[in-house]
């Protein structure tokens, strides 16, 4: 018997990483899952994005963990195509319980010289993204009268600044009005809303030579090893980065009947990073 035997989960940016992570742990909670991804490479983006193979796997571990899945590759700017796969989810597993709006993007730049194409993409995914996620599946919880539980992915970067970030705080501080707002209008119908805020995570979107230069502009070609040295300062903590398993966990306390009364907070996971 897992904690969420019954009910149904809709995971963006599922195909790896921390969407991985969480559809992947809450499968084995007993949560059939409702999954997609872009599937191919997001201009302005300076490392490879999730691909149909990295879905493609998310699929197939769901399911060898005995759980459905509908999995489709759809961009968070697609609000037609965000309802279409979440109705189709929904009529084909009976409900939705759960929203993780955890797809995004970073694109290290300096504020004055960054294009508009740079600045746009990153508001589109990272904030727009999530209220076409929302608008996409959140009426579903609602028609269930069971109420439920959305976790939004922030970041840190929402509550303490860094250089060449100002796109993506705008977007993961925005979030976090988003959410407040969210989480007062739907509390009538017991459903909570609340955002998680990760320090580094070792996934592919800060395992990659822009995040190395924007955490050592000191080197010319700064390795892991060397982004490692300077995340090691950004924490309290003695860890350069988190596992997608540490925020899972904290998700899985936000969406369960742990967090029952906990709705329009920001959930830090941080290594102590604002200390």
């Amino acid at each position: 018997m897992g904690q969420f035997d019954g009910q149904v989960a809709f995971v963006t940016g599922a195909a790896r990483g921390q969407g991985r992570s969480h559809a992947l742990r809450l499968a084995q909670e007993g949560a059939d899952i409702i999954a997609i991804d872009v599937c191919r490479q997001v201009d302005t983006v300076p490392y490879p994005t999730a691909t149909a193979d990295d879905l493609a796997e998310t699929e197939r571990a769901v399911k060898a963990l005995g759980r459905r899945i509908v999995a489709r590759e759809v961009d968070v700017r697609d609000l037609d195509g965000l309802k279409a796969v979440v109705d189709a989810g929904v009529d084909e597993l009976g409900r939705l319980d759960i929203v993780l709006a955890n797809a995004g993007i970073s694109v290290p730049a300096p504020t004055l010289e960054m294009s508009e194409k740079t600045w746009s993409t990153m508001i589109d995914i990272n904030l727009t993204g999530v209220w076409k996620t929302c608008v996409a599946s959140v009426p579903h919880i609602v028609a269930g009268s069971r109420g439920g539980s959305v976790v939004i992915t922030s970041s840190l970067a929402a509550l303490k600044a860094n250089a060449n970030t100002a796109h993506y705080s705008a977007a993961k501080a925005g979030l976090v009005g988003f959410m407040k707002v969210l989480a007062k209008e739907l509390a009538p119908q017991n459903i909570r809303v609340n955002t998680i805020h990760p320090t580094a995570v070792a996934t592919d979107m800060i395992l990659n030579d822009a995040t190395y230069k924007l955490f050592r502009p000191d080197l010319a070609a700064p390795t892991r090893a060397d982004f490692e040295e300077a995340a090691l300062t950004l924490n309290t903590l003695p860890v350069p980065a988190l596992e997608s398993s540490d925020i899972t966990e904290a998700v899985l306390y936000l969406v369960g009947d742990s967090g029952r009364y906990v709705t329009g907070t920001t959930h830090t996971v941080d290594a102590g990073g604002q200390l």
